[in-house]
């Protein structure tokens, strides 16, 4: 197999925190300089114990939690196409992992770079919550970058790692 050394296709998950934004950034300013287009992906997960059909309507709940999520990918697609780059959005239901790598590995995609931000969790939070990011770097089908927002200094020493 070529290697791919030209990127014109980047995928970008969001999940609309402050690291999501830098990660949309740093993409952003890669496409303006290497002529690329972006797709910024975002799914969400609805766990379904939460529910019984008793307490609530679970498909009035799953539309709302939908139109939420779209309004704020439309956004984020507006504040994105703001810089020239061309932009276009997904939106999908499911676990973020899966969900990433699904949509990179469609060859219709032609995805040929993800760029995401990690939250940096460390110990214990990553044990229960699990790294997206990780998941994503060790199973996609193409080059990923991540994008790790600055650390607040702790005044302690510096940990390289």
């Amino acid at each position: 197999m070529k290697p791919q050394t030209e990127i014109r296709y980047i995928l970008v998950p969001h999940d609309f925190s402050e690291p999501g934004e830098g990660a949309l950034d740093l993409a952003l300013d890669l496409a303006k300089k290497l002529g690329a287009r972006i797709t910024i992906l975002h799914t969400y997960e609805v766990v379904p114990y939460a529910y019984t059909e008793n307490l609530m309507d679970t498909g009035r709940v799953l539309r709302e939690i939908g139109q939420l999520a779209r309004h704020a990918l439309d956004a984020a697609v507006r504040r994105a196409a703001a810089t020239g780059v061309e932009v276009t959005s997904e939106l999908r239901m499911g676990p973020a992992r899966e969900q990433i790598v699904a949509y990179a590995s469609d060859p219709d995609a032609k995805v040929d770079l993800i760029v995401m931000a990690t939250h940096g969790r460390r110990g214990m939070a990553r044990f229960l919550i699990g790294s997206v990011a990780e998941g994503v770097v060790r199973t996609a089908p193409c080059p990923v970058l991540t994008f790790r927002p600055p650390q607040p200094a702790s005044g302690g020493p510096a940990h390289h790692g």
